[in-house]
């Protein structure tokens, strides 16, 4: 060798240590590093060191060494040991990032000798992330707007290639010969750590000795799994081509091809005709349009000889269409440089994941910080650990799903639905929220409500008006909510318990599902949190269930916290209701009782109460009294239900005393609503369908069903945020007049209910608290389709328990609106008295809310009110009476008058909004006239004015 002949005639001084030992960070040299140091011999060789003459040998040595670094190099090739190259890189590393980037010369001083290099001392600032002054970064902006110390960004660029080193262009390299393209590896490894960037530099140092058109480089995914596989890391890498250019979607199967068979078995292949071995496979190249000849593949292996992955060359420059085959020397070349690579992938796995360990406690900490900042409401927080969740997990979207409280436990006033004999019993726990984020809404930043994102509120306001509630045995989110289980699942189309349906609705596309359960503190679950659909389109891996376990984890506490502080706030609420209740009410007096128990009550013939035309115009407070105990009496519920008659007069009484001096929604619209409930039940036939409880929760249903009344409608309740509507969200006032009653029922004296049994007990709250709630129009508008289908059907069985319900349902609203089916001049009277609170409530809006209300509500459209109860009849009030008349033909008087009133009230229409025409010509005509007269009077003032 050249290098060998330009051989100094160096005689050592006594003492003095070879080039091997000179090189060994170790104490004592080479032969020293695995002894235990002395410390006498180490004071002794201190001493030695700065003797000057030795000192001057050194130097000597260096500086020639300085001069010939072809030899240098090929000393340090032949003779070094591992413990050495382990010391350069130490000293290396600490070197480069302890000082400014200065020009590499042989001939410079700074580089002359390492023994002039400065001992460094570590410091704190090395553990803290690049470029964010600390380890959780600097504030930045969420996507609501809110401060925020995650910030993916500058995590993601840690990796990129360093600063302090700008790289040799491929025409510099191509210049360099083996040796000196080594080191060019070297310094990259050492001051690189982006995994891309890094393989991308060894491939193209590859691709320059080997003299190779291209090359690629793939890595194992989830070895030792059923999902194993090579990634194309880099794909088709060139002498010019950029990193970017590289970063391609190739998957391959494990075993399969060329790449696949070097991965298996760790074995290197060197083919000079692709096609002609059996291995290949030429899918890719029918992909590219790119024509293999020649190839060579080997694996990369970590240190434990473990294959991490495989690199390959393709097609030898020069050959054009022949087949020339890679040299031994490439082979040596291509497995020298693969054995830094595996190095340098070490070392970026180890780096990448120190990074993501960072990222996870910020997240954690983030999530934390919301979890003590936002427990206003559950779909505050839920939005917030979802932005957080779909943003580091990069998938498409993200669903919570909220498991109804109500279904899993029950308090004193809630009794649990009864099963009807072909339901399943699973159906007992279900999911009442759902709350679904995606990936598009975390970019479009230009809408927002507040801190609230507004596509994320709009979709979650939808889920809560339609009702969203649903058993949750049902489809993977039911089976992860009932066994407690998670769920990775890389294709949701293989699975049999996905519904393709959902997908054939909504149009999306779902790939891979991670479903995790939601736990609180006691283990119980709260729900379950699902991601879909990875953006780069791999499956979730270990990695992504860990993390979004740690989610589900604060998800839990989160939606505990929250319905906590809910609860609290509901309690509240609740408690300003029973105390402004309490003011205004009271039970009525023991003495009042007594006083109705002593009048005769007269019979239901005397008073007419069978009567569909029956009316209470005219009749005293007593009297309508007297005629509810009569109804009582006559469908003997008094005795049946052994009631004491003391109890029920006072109950009666307490009951009238609770209706508010409003203008419609009084007592005696609730006796009118009773009389028509007996009526239908006594000559109506619709008794023999009932069952005693059930006849017993219509009556005091009927009764009780606008107890505390405001006068004003659930949307007034709402638009004012009263703390009704803080306590009920839906059907806000039939929910307090379900309150009112039982209050009213539990009271000292008042106790019509207390003989029955627990089970008649049960069964009759809920019968009533159905009967109450079922006069709400929004109800009774879902469940009218069902029950119309039935009639008109023939499908109805009132030995059903759901049908029964529909039809008792439809019973109270018939006669909730009963005033429609009364005489004409009946009618009219009482709809002047409900148009008359309606404009009461457009008068409240316009002074509170500062709005113009709607025009049933607004005095200066009363000359709509004809035309509206048209549309309220042929809306409401016909489809009801119409399907009961084809229950039972006995209801038939009630369809006939509300035909009639129809017809008087569209006769009414014509006329009123004639009249209403003429009044605006006139007042047209009036103003003309006023004009005129203004006119000619300042005309006249003008022409007195004239000299």
């Amino acid at each position: 060798m050249q290098a060998e002949s330009t051989k100094p005639k160096i005689k050592p001084c006594e003492g003095s240590m070879s080039l091997q030992d000179r090189m060994s960070p170790y104490p004592g040299g080479a032969e020293g590093r695995d002894k235990e140091p002395d410390n006498g011999k180490e004071q002794t060789k201190s001493k030695e060191i700065h003797d000057p003459k030795r000192k001057a040998e050194f130097e000597r040595m260096e500086s020639w060494l300085d001069s010939h670094p072809e030899f240098a190099h090929d000393y340090f090739a032949r003779k070094a040991t591992r413990s050495m190259i382990d010391g350069w890189y130490i000293s290396r590393a600490m070197s480069q990032s302890s000082k400014p980037p200065v020009a590499e010369s042989p001939h410079s001083p700074s580089s002359s000798s390492g023994s002039n290099t400065p001992v460094r001392k570590v410091s704190a600032s090395e553990f803290e992330v690049h470029g964010s002054g600390g380890s959780l970064g600097r504030m930045v902006q969420t996507v609501d707007g809110s401060p925020s110390f995650l910030n993916t960004g500058h995590i993601m660029n840690q990796g990129k290639a360093s600063p302090t080193r700008s790289r040799k262009t491929i025409t510099e390299l191509k210049q360099l010969d083996d040796r000196q393209v080594l080191m060019e590896l070297v310094k990259d490894i050492n001051n690189d750590l982006d995994l891309n960037s890094l393989c991308h530099k060894i491939l193209q140092n590859v691709l320059i000795l080997t003299k190779a058109d291209r090359g690629s480089l793939f890595l194992i995914q989830g070895k030792g799994t059923s999902q194993c596989c090579l990634i194309a890391k880099l794909f088709d890498v060139t002498c010019e081509s950029k990193v970017e250019e590289t970063k391609k979607e190739v998957r391959i199967s494990w075993g399969k091809g060329i790449v696949g068979y070097v991965a298996e078995t760790g074995e290197t292949v060197n083919i000079a005709n692709a096609y002609e071995d059996p291995r290949f496979n030429n899918e890719i190249d029918m992909l590219t349009g790119y024509k293999t000849r020649s190839m060579l593949s080997m694996p990369i292996k970590d240190l434990g000889g473990e294959v991490i992955g495989v690199a390959q060359v393709i097609n030898k420059i020069g050959s054009k269409d022949r087949y020339e085959a890679f040299t031994d020397s490439d082979e040596k070349v291509f497995r020298q440089y693969l054995q830094f690579c595996g190095i340098g992938i070490n070392n970026a796995k180890i780096y990448e994941r120190a990074t993501l360990e960072i990222r996870r406690n910020q997240v954690l900490l983030e999530l934390a910080k919301v979890l003590f900042e936002e427990q206003s409401t559950l779909s505050s927080i839920v939005r917030r650990i979802m932005e957080l969740t779909i943003s580091l997990m990069r998938c498409e979207r993200c669903s919570v799903l909220v498991v109804d409280e109500m279904s899993k436990k029950t308090d004193e006033n809630y009794v649990p639905r009864r099963k009807n004999r072909r339901r399943s019993g699973q159906e007992t726990n279900l999911f009442s929220k759902v709350f679904e984020l995606a990936y598009s809404d975390l970019e479009n930043k230009t809408a927002h409500n507040g801190n609230r994102s507004v596509s994320f509120m709009t979709r979650l306001e939808d889920s809560h008006n339609t009702g969203c509630r649903f058993p949750i045995h049902i489809g993977i989110t039911g089976y992860v909510a009932t066994t407690g289980e998670k769920l990775n699942i890389p294709d949701s189309y293989k699975d049999s318990r996905f519904d393709p349906q959902v997908d054939m609705d909504t149009g999306f596309h779902t790939k891979q599902m991670l479903c995790m359960p939601i736990k609180n503190a006691s283990g119980a679950i709260e729900g379950v949190s699902l991601l879909v659909n990875k953006l780069d389109g791999s499956p979730f891996n270990k990695n992504d269930e860990d993390m979004f376990e740690a989610f589900s984890i604060f998800c839990g506490m989160g939606i505990h916290n929250t319905q906590m502080y809910e609860k609290v706030c509901r309690a509240v609420a609740k408690q300003r209701v029973a105390l402004e209740t309490l003011s205004y009410h009271a039970t009525a007096p023991q003495e009042e009782a007594v006083r109705l128990k002593k009048i005769p009550v007269p019979t239901c013939a005397e008073l007419g109460l069978a009567d569909f035309a029956f009316s209470e115009i005219g009749m005293t407070e007593d009297e309508t009294l007297t005629a509810s105990l009569r109804m009582f009496l006559e469908l003997d519920l008094i005795s049946k239900f052994r009631i004491n008659y003391e109890n029920m007069c006072r109950w009666l009484l307490s009951v009238q005393k609770n209706y508010r001096n409003v203008t419609y929604h009084n007592w005696r619209h609730a006796f009118t609503v009773t009389q028509t409930m007996f009526a239908m039940l006594k000559t109506g036939g619709l008794a023999k369908k009932m069952s005693d409880l059930e006849i017993m929760a219509l009556m005091v249903g009927s009764l009780s069903h606008d107890l505390d009344h405001r006068g004003t409608t659930n949307n007034f309740q709402v638009m004012t945020e009263s703390p009704l509507a803080q306590l009920y969200s839906t059907s806000t006032m039939e929910h307090h007049h379900f309150d009112q009653c039982i209050m009213i029922i539990n009271s000292k004296g008042n106790e019509i209910f207390m003989n029955l049994s627990p089970e008649e007990y049960s069964a009759m709250i809920r019968f009533l608290e159905h009967a109450i709630l079922a006069t709400d129009l929004a109800i009774y508008f879902k469940s009218r389709g069902e029950f119309f289908k039935l009639v008109n059907e023939g499908e109805k069985d009132w030995n059903d328990d759901e049908h029964k319900e529909l039809l008792r349902g439809m019973m109270m609203t018939a006669c909730d609106v009963s005033a429609i089916a009364k005489p004409w001049e009946v009618q009219k009277k009482v709809a002047e008295l409900v148009f008359g609170e309606f404009f009461e409530q457009g008068d409240l809006e316009r002074a509170t809310l500062n709005r113009v209300p709607e025009d049933m509500m607004n005095r200066e459209k009363h000359y709509l009110l004809p035309k509206m109860q048209v549309g309220f009849t042929d809306a409401i009030c016909l489809p009801v009476y119409e399907s009961l008349a084809k229950t039972e033909t006995l209801l038939k008087p009630l369809l006939g008058m509300c035909r009639n009133n129809r017809e008087h009230w569209q006769e009414l229409s014509v006329v009123s909004l004639r009249k209403h025409e003429q009044e605006v010509k006139e007042k047209e005509k009036k103003s003309e006239e006023k004009d005129i007269d203004e006119s000619e009077t300042t005309t006249s003032s003008s022409a007195r004015g004239k000299p």
